[in-house]
């Protein structure tokens, strides 16, 4: 198969980081370019030879649904999204694929077995019940001791770095993770945690109270970095 060259679009860092080492997984799959909004993604498409683009929906100034009808002649498109009731708004624009965060790999599989089964039949299209729209996925299992534990996202109160570990505090007891806050957070759905500190992440509907400084978590109070708090305040009030 001939070389697929395809952009990421997600102003979400981390989601970007994602979708590249997904991409660097597959054989004849290369990004040749990642942007953090659809206005840069628009100039990139001019200069750039793109076969598939992967698109977030939620994103500042222009969001992903928009942006697409603005392409005259738009490439392959697979969106991301941590929302599915923008699928129906997506049937008619012609899309691939409709991927609901966090994404695994074997769903991304699926989506680019999808876009491979389009260049071989381009006249095949996709109904919005055959895309990833059965339940969201609720869970992460964390390896510990060669053993899986299956943790429920809505059990995560904070999460706590310590050095070469990271500790989930949950809502019954806690568990300690070998690795660090940023990869622990690549496994966490963006919409439901928060980083506050340098050593500290938490689930924003667990938050009780907070101030410029500290958050009480069931009772906890954990700092937030000065780097952390404009962010944490964005976050807070679009999650309340």
């Amino acid at each position: 198969m001939n070389k697929i060259n395809c952009i990421i679009v997600d102003d979400e860092p981390p989601a970007v980081e994602l979708l590249s080492k997904y991409a660097s997984m597959i054989d004849h799959l290369e990004v040749v370019g990642t942007c953090h909004s659809a206005i840069k993604a628009f100039d990139m498409l001019k200069i750039k030879k793109v076969d598939l683009m992967f698109l977030d929906i939620q994103m500042p100034v222009l969001n992903g649904i928009d942006f697409i009808k603005t392409l005259a002649s738009p490439p392959s498109i697979i969106l991301t999204t941590a929302y599915r009731e923008y699928a129906l708004d997506s049937y008619d624009l012609d899309i691939i694929d409709y991927l609901l965060k966090p994404i695994a790999f074997d769903r991304y599989l699926k989506a680019i077995d999808r876009f491979r089964d389009r260049i071989n039949n381009p006249s095949m299209a996709y109904e919005p019940n055959e895309m990833n729209l059965d339940k969201k996925v609720d869970h992460v299992f964390f390896n510990i001791n060669r053993t899986h534990h299956k943790v429920l996202f809505e059990d995560i109160l904070y999460v706590e770095s310590l050095k070469d570990y990271v500790r989930l505090h949950l809502a019954k007891g806690n568990l300690v993770v070998k690795g660090n806050l940023g990869s622990i957070m690549k496994q966490l759905p963006n919409e439901m945690f928060v980083r506050i500190h340098r050593s500290f992440a938490i689930s924003l509907k667990n938050v009780e109270s907070y101030n410029q400084i500290e958050v009480d978590i069931k009772g906890i109070k954990l700092p937030i970095g000065v780097s952390y708090r404009e962010d944490f305040a964005i976050r807070i009030k679009t999650n309340l």
